[in-house]
């Protein structure tokens, strides 16, 4: 082989490392992670949804557009974790112990849920 077929054959081997580490392609392999479940489970309704949404995700994703729904997500995260301590707070003026208890375990659940969406690699 010469050096240009040898450098043709590492710029491919690249070019797919690439491509299967794109976020498309992880979203795609989890969807067909999942059809693989379904079929096993033998549940044709989620079987037939997971194939729409993979034809979906082939014609239509992209990473950013991966990126942006995520970023949309932690800001929808920040929200209900304002509402949620405004909640609290709320309980606290009116002195109500197990409102109060309440409160603080869905925030507690909210801020939990920013975190797990933070830690994702989008």
């Amino acid at each position: 082989m010469n050096y240009r077929t040898v450098l043709a054959l590492a710029l491919l081997s690249l070019t797919s490392v690439a491509h299967a580490s794109s976020l498309c392609s992880e979203k795609e392999q989890d969807i067909q992670r999942e059809i693989g479940y379904a079929e096993k489970h033998q549940n044709k309704n989620r079987v037939d949804g997971l194939n729409k949404a993979l034809k979906e995700v082939r014609a239509n994703c992209t990473d950013s557009s991966l990126r942006a729904a995520h970023q949309k997500k932690i800001n929808e995260q920040k929200a209900e974790i304002t509402e949620r301590k405004a909640d609290l707070q709320e309980a606290r003026d009116k002195g109500d112990a197990e409102k109060i208890s309440k409160r603080e375990q869905k925030l507690s659940e909210a801020e939990h849920e920013l975190k797990t969406l933070q830690a994702r690699d989008y």
